[in-house]
């Protein structure tokens, strides 16, 4: 699998195509956040930012290769192995991303007495959670699910509108501990967010992966 995962991450490099998604995360943070704001208000605006940027990169790596070269690599490693490793890779990246913007909220916002190490940690699990289900709109809007790239990119935006909307959702959950915890001057660990984004991610990387399995 790490064979795999340099591959899909080469691909993407080379590709440029991460550009668009590095830039609107960047757009987000720079709008939503200024030095001196109260950091678990604005780390729960960071980490809600890489649920439509996490969902976008998973395209992305989806979608990088050419046909013939995706059946190559398929045929050697497997489809299910070649697919995770695309899935894997774009939320590798997009938490990079998000670590690094998390960590520039907790070196320029105002603490207010929260203790930077609580912080940080609130912020890792707030940024895991919008992850993991901006990942899991990705899986399935994207290829092999959904092959029409128009409607897949459609249903894309829609389903991560809807995963920072709807109640329940894990990225909601994890975003509004922040925001209750900033307006009671201490901060909540998403735990519970953070293991339900997890699970989310898990069962809709497993359909794609079979999907593109019986597709293949």
């Amino acid at each position: 699998m790490s064979g795999l995962l340099r591959y899909q991450s080469a691909l993407l490099l080379r590709s440029q195509r991460w550009i668009g998604p590095l830039l609107l995360y960047a757009a987000v943070l720079a709008v939503g956040i200024q030095p001196g704001d109260p950091m678990p208000d604005s780390l729960g605006f960071a980490a809600a930012g890489l649920v439509p940027v996490t969902a976008w990169l998973v395209r992305v790596c989806v979608t990088n290769e050419p046909d013939a070269a995706r059946d190559c690599a398929a045929a050697a490693a497997g489809p299910v192995r070649v697919h995770a490793a695309a899935l894997l890779t774009a939320l590798g990246w997009t938490a990079l991303a998000g670590a690094a913007g998390a960590a520039a909220v907790v070196l320029t916002g105002d603490r207010g007495g929260v203790e930077p190490g609580t912080a940080a940690g609130a912020g890792a699990l707030a940024v895991a959670a919008c992850s993991l289900t901006g990942a899991a709109v990705g899986a399935v809007c994207s290829r092999p699910v959904l092959r029409s790239g128009g409607f897949a990119l459609l249903a894309g935006g829609l389903g991560s509108l809807l995963a920072l909307g709807l109640g329940g959702s894990p990225a909601r959950s994890a975003v509004g501990a922040l925001t209750v915890g900033a307006r009671a001057g201490t901060v909540v660990l998403p735990l519970g967010a953070a293991a339900g984004a997890l699970v989310l991610a898990g069962g809709a990387g497993a359909l794609a992966c079979l999907v593109s399995a019986r597709r293949s």
